[in-house]
C-alpha cells in the first residue's frame, strides 16, 4: 500500500468592468438544419482498489479586482466569499473534487504538495493558500499528512478541496493558472 499523488489545476479569470455573455456568429460554411453531423464524447473512469482520481479542478471563477487587495475563498461546499477590494461575478466557481476506493474502516493519510502555490497569468502572480478539505468538520490541509478513515461500507469515498486566493490591488485582467498535488497514502 503506498503513496498515490494526483495533480490538479487551479484556475481563475479576472475580468475588467462588468461581466457579460456573448455568442459568436455562425460561420458561413457551418452546416445548418437536419442534415448536419456532430460528434459527442463518452468517458468513464474505472476504479481499482487503493486508487483515487480528480473529479474536477478548483476554479475561483470570474473576479473583478479593486483598487485595494482582496481575498476570494472557495469553501469545500462550493460557497464563494470575498473580503477586501475584490468582487466576483458569474457562477463558474467550484471546489476541486477527488474520489477514490479503499476498504471500509481503512485509514488514509491525505496531504497537499505545498501549503501555498502561485497562479501565473498576464499580471503579478497570485497566491492560493489554506487548502481546506470537506471533512466533518472541515480541516486545512498541509504538507503534513492528516489521517482520515473510510466510513463507507463499499470503500468508495470522495472529498472536495477549497482554498483562498489573494488578489492584488488592480490585478491585471486575464486567465491565471497553477497546479497543486494531493497525495493519499492508504494505511
Amino acid at each position: 500500500m503506498g503513496t498515490r499523488p494526483f495533480i490538479t489545476k487551479v484556475a481563475c479569470a479576472l475580468v475588467a468592468g462588468l461581466a457579460f455573455a456573448a455568442t459568436a456568429p455562425a460561420s458561413a460554411n457551418q452546416t445548418q438544419g437536419p442534415t448536419g453531423t456532430n460528434q459527442g464524447e463518452a468517458k468513464t473512469i474505472v476504479l481499482r482498489p487503493l486508487s483515487f482520481f480528480r473529479v474536477q479542478d478548483l476554479n475561483f471563477g470570474n473576479i473583478i479586482p479593486g483598487t485595494t487587495a482582496g481575498v476570494v475563498r472557495i469553501l469545500p461546499d462550493g460557497t464563494r466569499t470575498t473580503t477586501g477590494g475584490v468582487r466576483v461575478v458569474g457562477s463558474t466557481h467550484q471546489p476541486a473534487r477527488f474520489a477514490g476506493m479503499g476498504s471500509f474502516n481503512q485509514q488514509v493519510l491525505i496531504s497537499v504538495s505545498a501549503n501555498s502555490i502561485q497562479l501565473t497569468g498576464p499580471g503579478a502572480p497570485m497566491t492560493v493558500s489554506q487548502f481546506e478539505i470537506g471533512s466533518a468538520p472541515t480541516v486545512i490541509l498541509s504538507t503534513t499528512p492528516l489521517r482520515f478513515r473510510i466510513n463507507t461500507t463499499n470503500g468508495q469515498f470522495n472529498f472536495p478541496v477549497g482554498a483562498r486566493l489573494a488578489v492584488g490591488a488592480n490585478q491585471a485582467p486575464g486567465v491565471y493558472t497553477g497546479t497543486f498535488a494531493i497525495t493519499l497514502n492508504y494505511q
